[in-house]
């Protein structure tokens, strides 16, 4: 599955729905569904301007995965800061012209820690097979607690 990396804290604000704009400096054709990875280094002021606490960031993982379904390229800087409240981006970052427009953006529960690469990268996730009698297991040390808890 095609993979991005997003400097924190933008990764965080895309997996859960406040940025709906990535900007780059390329374009690209892709379209469709990709995982989110947020490098290890941390962008320390844009936390600050935005009220993020870095100390609550996920870095070095695939955290989520997000949508692109169309791509914006903008012509002038009057209409990148027009979008400023879907990309979040800080006046250094006015020199890109495209705007990844993205959707269905959702959080992952657990991250996956991944080495990030630059642009659009291929990520090959093992599927771990579970056997049914683990299931069933799982099942019944889960209905056994429910029931010893429940009486004490």
């Amino acid at each position: 599955m095609k993979c991005l990396s997003v400097s924190q804290p933008f990764a965080s604000l895309i997996i859960h729905g406040k940025k709906t704009i990535e900007l780059r400096r390329w374009n690209t054709s892709f379209r469709g569904e990709f995982l989110i990875h947020s490098p290890k280094k941390i962008r320390i002021k844009d936390c600050k301007r935005l009220g993020i606490n870095p100390k609550n960031l996920v870095k070095g993982a695939i955290i989520g995965k997000a949508e692109i379904y169309d791509v914006k390229k903008y012509n002038s800087k009057s209409e990148l800061f027009k979008d400023s409240k879907k990309h979040h981006a800080s006046k250094s970052f006015q020199n890109n012209k495209y705007g990844f427009l993205i959707k269905n953006a959702k959080a992952f529960r657990i991250p996956i820690p991944v080495k990030g690469k630059l642009g659009f990268f291929d990520v090959k996730l093992e599927q771990k097979k579970i056997k049914k009698s683990e299931i069933i297991a799982d099942l019944i040390d889960e209905e056994y607690r429910y029931q010893w808890i429940g009486h004490h």
